[in-house]
């Protein structure tokens, strides 16, 4: 059988593809298909980056297939799809997986928009290439347009101990923002309380007790051109928080319409969450991983 490859950039009269009938490990397989080759022909295959399973190439030996998956081999080296779409995993174990998410990528799916790619259904995928049987939860989130550093668990239990004990598992949870204008003093601490209106806006009321407590604290890294670059760090983790509050004291996010941002100024919101430190729930250790600023919010500051 003759099938073009997603991701390959070999041509498709170069390419045979298979596809999986019942759970076996690669090497048996290839060795079944492909038993003219002789098995030292297949391994040399292996490892040179002939073989792809679903389109991504795989060269371990013992990598377990299921039924339904399609095996193409070619005659020459394939060049691998990328992995992922608007992620890139900065550290994974048994019990969770750290990633960079860029701006514009979902963390989860959006009622409105339940075919999208997110960055959930991607790791999803991920973990069940191992074992069709694993899962991954989400322990917190980014807003779509929010790049930076966040974290899923793999089980349920991980999950719950993240979450039930969140304010003292996290050491360090801090922001980079791009906002409006000069702030009148250099670093400060918000507070109030967090409420969302019917069309699913959060705003502030500083009546105590009226909605989510919420409390941001800030300290400014740079100024100029009508910008101020923000370091931010979050006491509390509520919806749109540090939206909410930058438009709050007159200085709404850079590209945030929706709190009152007038400037286009970078073609993205200026929010990136660069650095989450955490106790591990398992092991006791702190991890600490830190993301760096994105050109595009250090753009306003090097206009002439």
């Amino acid at each position: 059988m003759n099938r073009k490859t997603t991701g390959s950039r070999t041509k498709p009269d170069r390419i045979r593809t298979f596809e999986v009938a019942e759970g076996s490990e690669l090497l048996a397989f290839l060795l079944n298909k492909l038993s003219p080759e002789g098995r030292n022909s297949v391994k040399s295959m292996l490892a040179r980056g002939q073989v792809s399973v679903e389109g991504r190439v795989e060269k371990a030996y013992n990598y377990p297939l299921r039924p339904g998956q399609q095996v193409s081999v070619s005659k020459e080296k394939i060049v691998d799809k990328p992995r992922f779409i608007g992620l890139s995993i900065l550290y994974e174990d048994d019990d969770l997986v750290v990633i960079q998410k860029d701006a514009g990528l979902l963390s989860i799916s959006a009622p409105h928009e339940p075919d999208a790619i997110t960055a959930y259904r991607q790791l999803m995928e991920h973990v069940r290439q191992d074992n069709p049987t694993s899962r991954i939860f989400v322990v917190h989130r980014l807003d779509r347009d929010t790049s930076g550093v966040m974290m899923f668990a793999k089980s349920e239990k991980v999950q719950q101990a993240l979450q039930n004990d969140w304010q003292e598992a996290v050491q360090e949870r801090s922001y980079i923002a791009l906002v409006e204008g000069t702030l009148r003093q250099a670093e400060g601490k918000i507070e109030s309380w967090l409420k969302e209106s019917k069309t699913l806006k959060m705003y502030s009321s500083q009546r105590p007790d009226d909605g989510q407590h919420a409390v941001t604290h800030y300290k400014t890294l740079q100024t100029g051109n009508g910008y101020s670059l923000l370091e931010v760090r979050l006491e509390t983790g509520r919806k749109n928080q540090i939206r909410v509050h930058m438009q709050d004291i007159g200085h709404p996010i850079v590209g945030d319409k929706k709190y009152g941002s007038r400037s286009r100024a970078i073609g993205r919101l200026g929010l990136h969450a660069n650095v989450l430190s955490f106790v591990h729930p398992t092991t006791g250790k702190t991890l600490r991983f830190e993301s760096p600023i994105p050109k595009a919010l250090l753009r306003p500051f090097q206009r002439d």
